[in-house]
């Protein structure tokens, strides 16, 4: 077995994961991650973005909510130290970062990304269309 993903849901999923650890050869790699982000965290999320592609600005210009991703993920992964990637650009004319996807984050990885879009949405006066946010910049 070269790659292979279980999610614990139920008994017999842990016990075919604590095969799969017996069987493993000498020298394989086991991650163990916490439950991936939910929908409702997604939805969270993408409301976000729209929130700060309509009003957010960097030095006076405007992103698609794609690109706020990048941009967000960027900044969160250097604030919590995460290694940051660069790959050459095939054109020779610079660097693209390489980094994490969204769907790989966590529960606590996406709450934790949201505290941080929401503290620079603070910053910078983002209204969030969330109301969940709207009450919390009401407190």
């Amino acid at each position: 077995m070269s790659r292979a993903v279980v999610v614990l849901n139920s008994q017999a999923e842990r016990e075919r994961a604590i095969d799969w650890i017996e069987r493993a050869k000498t020298g394989s790699r086991i991650e163990f991650k916490g439950p991936c982000r939910t929908l409702e965290q997604n939805s969270r999320f993408w409301a976000m973005l729209t929130d700060a592609a309509v009003q957010g600005r960097i030095n006076g210009r405007r992103f698609n909510t794609e690109q706020w991703k990048l941009i967000f993920l960027h900044a969160y992964a250097e604030e919590r130290g995460i290694e940051i990637k660069y790959l050459p650009a095939l054109n020779r004319a610079g660097m693209v970062p390489c980094g994490r996807s969204s769907s790989d984050l966590s529960v606590t990885e996406m709450s934790e990304l949201m505290d941080f879009m929401s503290a620079w949405g603070a910053e910078n006066n983002i209204v969030w269309s969330d109301p969940a946010l709207k009450q919390s910049e009401a407190a």
